[in-house]
């Protein structure tokens, strides 16, 4: 049996019970603890190779535990678990050096995953950033926030041509973009990048699909055209797709 030592914190006795009975039928070690306050107290703290947390329990939150362990110095990897996933949480978690953020249910192959991505020291939050150029500032933001949560960094803009005149253009390493727009839409934008020989990989997002304007993308380079709405998963899939985080080829969705 490894020596890693899982720690589970979580207010709910059935959770507890079930995570530790899961890490342990990996092979690992667990330890269980029904406060955040507890954690901190125990002796197990120091030698606790990655830490489930849930996120919202009486006393002390799972995210100002996450605050506490930072401020004292403590670089343990962190899995939230939270029945209560929303955007603002996860992108908060994410930013601050989380592993991952789970939504209960969660199978027992996912915090497997997770727990080895978390042990071989592949939690590290990622200086990739994605740049956003949509017109609309409620997408904006919205993209940002899920960007965010999946622990990119994120740059947004409303217009091709601010985007184009900005310091982030050599920075971004993947670009989510709109098709239609005032002024220079995506397609020209994609065309003016091909000439100045920027090999930015782009994502086409937008609400009017059509075969000729997808086509016309892909034909082009684009890695994927994606019809609004999309769920954050498939954003994901392609943002990893772009970044050669996996080998899936252009995709048209």
């Amino acid at each position: 049996m490894t020596k890693n030592l899982i720690s589970v914190v979580d207010d709910d006795e059935s959770i507890r019970r079930t995570t530790t009975f899961l890490i342990e039928s990996f092979g690992l070690r667990a330890a269980a603890f029904g406060s955040a306050e507890d954690f901190l107290e125990s002796a197990r703290l120091h030698d606790t190779s990655c830490l489930i947390a849930d996120v919202q329990m009486p006393g002390m939150s799972g995210l100002q535990l996450q605050s506490e362990l930072a401020a004292a110095g403590f670089s343990i990897p962190i899995i939230f678990i939270t029945a209560y996933d929303d955007k603002e949480s996860r992108g908060r978690a994410m930013q601050a050096g989380a592993v991952a953020f789970l939504g209960k249910p969660f199978d027992d192959e996912e915090l497997l995953r997770t727990i080895r991505s978390a042990l071989h020291g592949e939690w590290e939050p990622t200086n990739d950033l994605i740049s956003v150029v949509v017109d609309d500032e409620r997408v904006r933001r919205n993209l940002t926030l899920v960007i965010e949560s999946f622990g990119f960094r994120a740059a947004t803009f409303e217009s091709a041509e601010s985007f184009l005149e900005s310091d982030q253009l050599r920075n971004t390493v993947c670009l989510i973009l709109d098709v239609v727009m005032p002024g220079m839409n995506g397609f020209e934008l994609q065309s003016e990048l091909a000439a100045a020989d920027c090999d930015i990989p782009i994502i086409f997002i937008t609400a009017y699909d059509d075969q000729g304007s997808r086509g016309r993308a892909m034909q082009a380079g684009a890695v994927a055209f994606l019809r609004k709405p999309f769920s954050d998963e498939q954003l994901l899939q392609t943002v990893r797709s772009a970044l050669g985080h996996n080998t899936g080829g252009a995709t048209s969705i």
